[in-house]
């Protein structure tokens, strides 16, 4: 069982869980032990609420595939377990930063005092570099 909040947690049936060999330089080890997780969770078929499926299914995220699975792999650990642990976590914070609600921007324009000292500078920076001329 996956605990999102207090009111949603996924059931360990729909998630799939495969272990891998895991990719990059390690040795003898690496070679003959399956340390890495790949993890897939079917979104329409998960038990998880509306709002989530389809904010899921909304998000532009390459873990995201087009027929609505979420893929993660994870081989950061030298055990399986940990690797286990890590996937199921990150699983558990993209479903949760789903359900935040970021907050409107309001555009902003500059105080009426900060143009004038904006423009007083430009106009002492011009004077400056124009008495840098030649003198004739």
């Amino acid at each position: 069982m996956l605990f999102i909040s207090n009111h949603v947690s996924i059931p360990a049936s729909e998630i799939e869980l495969q272990a891998i060999r895991a990719q990059g330089a390690g040795g003898q080890n690496v070679n003959k032990v399956s340390s890495a997780i790949h993890l897939r969770f079917d979104i329409h078929a998960s038990s998880l609420p509306e709002f989530y499926k389809e904010k899921l299914l909304a998000l532009n995220d390459y873990r995201v595939t087009k027929d609505g699975c979420i893929v993660i792999k994870s081989q950061e650990h030298r055990s399986q377990e940990l690797n286990r642990q890590a996937a199921l976590e990150r699983l558990a914070m993209l479903i949760r930063q789903v359900n935040i609600v970021q907050k409107a921007r309001r555009p902003t324009k500059p105080t009426r005092s900060s143009q004038i000292k904006r423009m007083d500078k430009k106009k002492k920076h011009g004077q400056t570099k124009a008495l840098r001329g030649r003198v004739v």
